[in-house]
């Protein structure tokens, strides 16, 4: 059995998040639809986490078992031929056995955008949150100091969630304005709680707007109460950018 690690990125616009499901269209059945495809048999692919509905990756990371005697090439090139245009694989390898997407993950780190201009744009409207208006980004610097450090998430994790253990490590919280005039807000944590990510920026978008102020942010935390925080950012403006092992 050949143990294959690989790296796809994905526009999940019309997905319904990674992890397979009954009613309706995931990452994860598309890639081994198409494993199977090429390889003639069925795998089961494990990514290093799971994406919600609508959340983009750039480079997620994930690996499948086969006793496929094809070249990692063939399977590579296969692949892309037969996945539709908006997952593609942009490295596969042969790994050593002992090798697991999810459970050798050191870190992700996840980046949002946010278009903050007063006129609603149409292109690239999937890829970012729209806010027309203005936001502070030094207030939203001041709140974001708070999130660093190991904390009980609680506060922003998704409603209904059964994980008991919602003590994450945030490494990381970068924001700054790029050269399309993107707002991007980057997060590196250990690990994120459902919808961790978006609660978060939904919160510091209300502290941006002068609707809560930075010190705010350190009580929400400490409420470890899901009402506290603020609203839940859109998916579209999400994307995984890195998974470090």
């Amino acid at each position: 059995m050949r143990n294959f690690k690989m790296i796809v990125e994905y526009d999940g616009t019309a997905y319904c998040g990674w992890q397979r499901q009954e009613n309706g269209l995931t990452i994860q059945q598309v890639l081994e639809e198409a494993i199977q495809l090429i390889t003639g048999e069925k795998a089961t692919v494990i990514g290093s986490g799971r994406t919600d509905a609508g959340v983009h990756a750039l480079n997620q990371v994930a690996h499948f078992k086969s006793n496929s005697r094809l070249p990692v090439n063939n399977i590579y090139r296969g692949m892309n031929s037969v996945l539709p245009p908006d997952i593609v694989v942009k490295e596969l390898e042969e790994v050593t056995d002992d090798f697991h997407a999810q459970h050798d993950v050191k870190s992700k780190v996840y980046v949002y955008k946010i278009c903050n201009q007063r006129l609603r744009p149409v292109l690239g409207r999937n890829y970012f949150w729209f806010i027309r208006f203005p936001l502070d980004l030094e207030v939203m610097r001041k709140a974001s100091r708070y999130l660093i450090g190991t904390h009980d998430f609680s506060c922003f994790c998704a409603t209904g969630t059964h994980v008991k253990d919602r003590v994450r490590t945030i490494i990381d919280l970068e924001i700054k304005t790029c050269d399309d005039e993107l707002i991007e807000i980057k997060l590196e944590a250990h690990g994120f709680l459902k919808y961790m990510v978006r609660n978060i920026i939904g919160t510091m978008a209300e502290v941006g707007r002068g609707k809560r102020k930075p010190e705010e942010m350190k009580v929400i935390i400490e409420s470890r109460n899901r009402k506290c925080a603020g609203v839940t950012a859109p998916a579209c403006g999400l994307f995984l950018k890195e998974v470090k092992y």
